[in-house]
């Protein structure tokens, strides 16, 4: 193996960690425990295994609740080193037993580095228990695991990181367990990593000795396991809590062979580490596959805000240019302000007595000016929080409608309306609106003829009159209001051609249209980025998949 596969190992694991999958898509949690596994065999047994070959073979026995484990362990090394009982979970520290002379290799943080080590009285939980002992040979060591279906999690996720760390598993089952679920959960992820194995039938009755023994093997050559050892122990009484020499001889055979030859643990150390980075490709593939999933997922969940968010944008647009915002109080104080009536019957004949009535009404009343400018505020705050809380609930309904989308809103809440800051953002944005058309008046007004007509108006009435003609068209109106936004219409082109002239009036009411579309826009956008928050947090990133395929083939080339 080459020198640099550690680094091609390192690159993996970060890869693998970086990887999020947390959209509740099927096969997510299956995705997630192989992400999790790989990460843990990496940090566990890869890579301090590769560091230090010559270190001593690590044997985890494991197994189900009260199959036998830690009375196995203790029979083997012939004293009570990790106690058993009868009330469950009775493993909560894992137990350590090894020869004196390997304490160097344990001591530190070669293997299981994550947990602090203890020796001697009772171990607390979460610490991994030291137990030298003269009764082992050098060069091999025994860990006694948890409780693989223990009731306590903590357990049950130790036991799964105890086994990815082990250069061998001594799996302990029992005769009248051994075709439960859970045990055949792990024997075949044992297969999945290519990690070496040897099972304990342990109380087997004496009329099943032959059954029982056959049918387990049976079902491991099944399972595609048919090189692990079944090693028979019959159903017996304990002396002192150990197992007496005479049913402990398939084992203590099989752990003596182990012992007696340095070859043999380098060779099963070698098989299992082999097995191991031959299985990073494919299991590396399946989160890679989860990761191109969940991107899907959330491309289709990004789709839904995006189409309701759009519709939102086209209802305002249609809203803005439709006349619709010439309606109620707008228009109550567009009469306040011009003189509706008195202007449209003269229009045709006097533009000029228009412009000089308009002029004595605004100047006369000042007080209109604001309140026209507020009404057209309000108005177009409305239109644009209506749009945008159809579209909050648009999109929370479409998302709960897909499983990822329901979870993601599960725990959250007011997403299906308008966000709480979209009214002062809107406000903020439409006076500032107003401020861009006003300093479009001044800027068109530069001219000696066009400022001469303009101060008769004043800016403020010109930029009134140019946010009414952005506003005001006959489409959605019916009756007596199309006759007036008709008018409306009218009187603003006629009164701003006056000043300007009609190249300048087009240009500004397509200057101020595109300026407050561009701004709803950006409100509608911040408003469905709540959406975004929820899709980038559970997501992974764009190109997860693509590093992860990338680092595994670094690992081929390394291997």
């Amino acid at each position: 193996m080459r020198a640099n596969l550690p680094t091609a190992l390192g690159r993996l694991r970060d890869d693998l960690d970086a990887v999020r999958l947390d959209l509740e898509v099927p096969g997510a949690e299956e995705a997630r425990r192989t992400r999790d596994d790989l990460i843990a065999q990496v940090d566990d047994y890869l890579l301090p295994r590769l560091a230090q070959m010559d270190a001593p073979a690590l044997i985890v026995v494991g197994g189900s609740t009260g199959a036998g484990k830690s009375t196995l362990l203790n029979s083997l090394v012939g004293s009570v080193v990790s106690p058993a009982g009868v009330l469950r979970p009775t493993t909560r520290a894992p137990v350590l037993a090894f020869h004196p002379d390997d304490l160097e290799w344990f001591e530190g943080a070669r293997v299981l580095p994550g947990l602090p080590r203890a020796s001697g009285g009772e171990a607390q939980p979460g610490t991994l228990q030291l137990a030298p002992t003269e009764s082992l040979p050098q060069g091999l060591a025994l860990l006694d695991s948890p409780d693989i279906d223990s009731v306590l999690a903590d357990n049950r996720a130790l036991a799964g990181q105890l086994l990815a760390a082990a250069d061998g598993w001594l799996f302990v089952t029992t005769a009248a367990r051994y075709a439960d679920a859970v045990p055949w959960e792990f024997l075949r992820a044992a297969r999945d990593r290519g990690t070496a194995l040897s099972l304990v039938l342990n109380r087997v009755p004496e009329d099943a000795g032959r059954e029982v023994p056959a049918h387990l093997r049976q079902m491991l050559e099944d399972e595609g396991l048919p090189e692990a050892d079944v090693l028979v122990v019959p159903e017996t009484t304990l002396a002192e809590d150990l197992l007496p020499a005479s049913a402990l001889t398939p084992v203590r055979a099989w752990l003596d062979d182990l012992a007696a030859d340095a070859q043999a643990r380098a060779a099963l150390v070698r098989r299992t580490l082999r097995g191991a980075l031959a299985s990073l490709p494919a299991r590396a593939a399946a989160v890679e596959g989860a990761a191109v999933e969940q991107l899907s997922a959330a491309a289709e969940l990004r789709a839904e805000a995006d189409t309701a968010y759009a519709a939102a944008g086209r209802e305002v647009e249609v809203a803005l240019r439709s006349g619709s915002l010439l309606r109620g109080e707008v228009l109550a104080r567009w009469h306040e302000v011009v003189g509706t009536g008195d202007v449209m019957r003269t229009l045709e004949s006097r533009v000029g007595w228009a412009r000089d009535r308009l002029v004595s009404l605004v100047s006369g009343k000042p007080a209109a000016d604001d309140e026209l400018r507020e009404a057209v505020e309000n108005r177009v705050e409305a239109v644009v929080r209506a749009a945008a809380e159809r579209a909050a609930e648009r999109t929370a309904r479409a998302w709960r409608e897909r499983v990822a989308g329901r979870a993601l809103l599960d725990g959250t809440t007011g997403l299906d309306r308008a966000s709480a800051g979209l009214e002062a953002a809107t406000e903020d944005e439409v006076r500032a609106w107003q401020g861009v058309v006003l300093d479009l008046v001044r800027e068109q007004g530069a001219s000696k003829r066009a400022t001469a007509r303009l101060a008769s108006l004043g800016v403020n009435g010109a930029g009134l009159t140019v946010m009414l003609a952005v506003f005001a068209h006959t489409g959605g109106l019916t009756g007596a209001e199309v006759v007036v936004a008709g008018g409306t219409s009218a009187l603003s082109q006629k009164v701003l051609e006056a000043i300007f002239g009609d190249q300048a009036v087009r240009t500004l009411a397509a200057q101020a249209r595109e300026d407050l579309f561009a701004r709803v826009e950006r409100l509608l956008r911040e408003d469905a980025a709540r959406f975004d928050a929820l899709l980038e947090e559970a997501a992974p990133e764009a190109d997860s998949f693509a590093r992860l395929h990338g680092a595994v083939d670094a690992i081929r080339r390394a291997a």
